[in-house]
């Protein structure tokens, strides 16, 4: 090894580490843990979306050649910890929603168990069930908190005033549609119970953390969580949906351990993800926005009404975005749910931020329309001093120069601001804008460990790499803190035998677990010198990095969109897309591009494409695949440019980092929407914004 000062891997556009193994097709996942003999398990979904399962008929299944075990509510293990009743599966006869699992085959194929899985025979007591969401529902309640520990509900000042003596006001209802996590990977355990072991379960499963995993499997069947091991180097993308176990891992644990020793894979289908992996709350905003002549806001709220599960509660924190965007004295931010019977919602990238600042971004351009004021400009206008919701001070604010920057990229001062005016043929055209921001955490709780050994250094952490770059960015803040060359180091990730680590969420994962990095490698240094001897070892904690309070800290953005629109068939392209964000120091160009890019592609998605459609009278998504559920394609969008400032925050972290997972998806769909009205004139409120809505407006 070559002990050269290095202080600069911070920054370096280097090529993931994983990228090779990924293409070459050598990385391995969950599903494809190399085990002897496994066996497989296929789950038996609830064919009702409420009720009660009076008769269970299991011997054509159970007479199938090849079939080792058919588990129900009547022969399943007890569990130990119920409490999370999304993981509670087989404990009870009662269906709460329609694809619940109700049975688990467990067989020698997987052609097997899924054609034995057919053949189990349930009777229901069904009842009547609702699972449409409405905003003048009577049940509509208010939950605690939203998510995570945010106030539900908070108001400042008199909106109601403000709206009544302002120069200008607006009154809009938004919604954005449910939207289902679908990773390319689908959600998979491979699970091995050997009961004299001295870590009994094996669990690779395809997760966001795997402390996280143990914990909730631990509690779940009254184990210590020393007593389990997972095990998950590779994921093929989760976006939220494996930042919490669901009830296809206690399934996979539940059959393993129904057969002591005998590992056993299981893999939810396409189609069983819409039913049992999470998915995004649809969300019914209004925005109230009151502004003085000049175009200052004097008020602005937001009402949201969602949906939950009556099983377990998640409440999205759709309106908590509005309470810190923008300057106003006055303002207000609700959240109510309904509880139906439907499956459990959870997060999706950029939960509560990515729903959120839609309704508020395009109120905000129709506001400026009002005001005759360039949409630009109008942000600007609102730019805050300081944390409106809490008055910190800011870390660091680059909104404003995010969009000056951006304007000035697209092209955006040669706009004429009039909706529905240029043609090019028979294409209709225009742009939009949106801001973006994602809050910056640091997560309580992870520990890293430094070594040396062979003549490199090793860190090791329990951390998850989801495609996002782990892999890579670590070892260039551990080279970084050491003062060594990132050829020098190496790390070891995605098992509970490293120290423990937070989940892979929030984009809090770099943050925190290069926290733990820097505190390690600083104090190994301290230790040990600059020349260490072979076995030299050192754990810190991320607890022992200096936190600030004092500030309010969040990455920002501005996303300009250019859309096109047949005026005939009213068909939607967007040939450019272009985002400038102030995320901190940037670890790797290379990956935070890549994130930029992807979080943005997911946002047009999100603008022309996603919905899941619920039909109230089966409860249930029907377009429960690929081939109805549309997500973007290479050909929605010719060009997409992903920009960035260099930004430098001394109070966020050590690196001074910012997590970029998450926020190109913010303000994305609302750009893209704010865009097509610019092109055509008709103001489309309800995502996605497809063809019908533009014919059926008044011409």
């Amino acid at each position: 090894m070559t002990e050269l000062l290095e202080p600069h891997a911070i920054g370096e556009d280097l090529a993931r580490r994983d990228g090779e193994r990924k293409v070459r097709g050598t990385a391995t996942y969950a599903y494809e843990t190399p085990v002897d003999r496994p066996a497989y398990a296929f789950i038996v979904q609830a064919a009702v979306a409420r009720g009660r399962v009076t008769a269970v008929d299991t011997a054509a299944a159970e007479g199938l050649a090849g079939v080792l075990a058919v588990l129900t509510a009547d022969n399943a293990e007890r569990l130990a910890g119920t409490d999370d009743r999304e993981l509670a599966v087989l404990q009870s006869a009662e269906v709460a929603f329609r694809g619940q699992p109700v049975g688990l085959v467990v067989a020698e194929t997987s052609e097997t168990s899924r054609q034995a899985a057919e053949l189990v025979r349930m009777t229901y007591a069904e009842q009547p069930h609702d699972t449409e969401l409405r905003p003048d529902s009577g049940d509509l309640y208010k939950p605690e908190k939203v998510n995570p520990s945010f106030e539900t509900d908070t108001d400042e000042g008199d909106v109601a005033a403000a709206m009544a003596s302002a120069a200008v006001t607006l009154d809009r209802t938004y919604t954005t549609a449910m939207y289902h996590n679908n990773p390319l990977e689908p959600h998979a355990t491979t699970a091995l119970w050997e009961p004299g072991a001295d870590v009994p379960l094996t669990l690779w499963d395809s997760t966001q953390g795997v402390h996280p995993a143990r914990s909730a499997v631990a509690k779940a069947l009254g184990l210590d969580e020393q007593q389990i091991r997972v095990v998950c180097p590779f994921v093929g993308g989760g976006f939220g949906s494996k930042g919490n176990p669901h009830a296809n891992v206690i399934l996979a644990a539940l059959a393993a351990r129904a057969l002591p020793g005998r590992p056993v894979k299981l893999a939810l289908t396409r189609q069983q993800m819409f039913f049992l992996a999470g998915y995004r709350t649809p969300t019914i905003q209004r925005l109230q926005l009151a502004a003085d002549a000049s175009g200052r806001l004097t008020a602005i709220a937001i009402d949201v009404v969602e949906q939950t599960s009556r099983i377990k509660e998640f409440a999205e924190q759709t309106g908590v975005a509005t309470r810190m965007m923008y300057a106003a004295p006055s303002r207000r931010t609700t959240h109510r749910l309904a509880a139906l019977d439907v499956p459990v919602p959870s997060w999706m990238r950029a939960p509560g931020e990515a729903p959120g600042m839609f309704g508020p971004e395009v109120a905000l351009d129709e506001l400026a329309g009002q005001l005759g004021i360039d949409p630009v400009e109008l942000r600007i206008r609102n730019e805050p001093a300081v944390d409106p919701e809490t008055g910190k001070p800011w870390s660091s604010r680059h909104l404003v120069e995010c969009l000056r920057a951006g304007a000035r990229r697209f092209g955006w001062h040669d706009r004429d601001p009039r909706p529905g005016v240029r043609r090019e043929g028979e294409w209709l055209t225009g742009t939009g804008v949106a801001s973006s921001v994602y809050p910056t955490m640091r997560m309580p709780q992870s520990a890293a460990t430094i070594r040396y050994s062979g003549g490199r250094y090793i860190a090791e952490i329990g951390a998850a790499d989801l495609g996002t770059g782990a892999w890579t960015v670590l070892p260039q803040i551990a080279a970084d803190a050491l003062d060594v060359p990132v050829a020098d180091v190496d790390v070891r990730i995605g098992d509970t035998r490293y120290p423990m680590a937070s989940v892979a969420g929030g984009s809090s994962g770099t943050n925190t677990w290069g926290s733990a990095i820097v505190v390690a490698a600083h104090a190994f240094r301290h230790k040990f010198g600059a020349r260490p001897a072979p076995g030299d070892e050192i754990t810190g904690d991320v607890d022992q990095a200096p936190k600030n309070d004092a500030h309010a800290s969040y990455a920002f953005g501005a996303q300009f969109a250019e859309a096109r629109v047949n005026a005939d068939t009213g068909e939607i392209r967007v040939p450019r897309l272009l985002g400038v964000f102030a995320a901190g120091r940037i670890i790797n160009p290379r990956t935070a591009r890549s994130q930029f890019i992807g979080g943005m592609t997911m946002g047009l998605s999100m603008a022309l494409h996603e919905t899941s459609v619920m039909d109230p009278q089966v409860g249930q998504v029907v377009n429960h695949d690929l081939a109805g559920y549309h997500i973007a394609a290479n050909a929605d969008v010719t060009s997409i440019e992903a920009h960035w400032l260099d930004e430098y925050d001394p109070y966020v972290n050590a690196m001074g980092s910012k997590g970029i997972g998450e926020i190109g998806i913010v303000g994305t769909a609302a750009a893209v929407a704010n865009a097509v009205h610019h092109a055509t004139g008709v103001r489309v409120r309800d995502l996605p914004v497809t063809l019908d809505k533009l014919l059926a407006a008044p011409a």
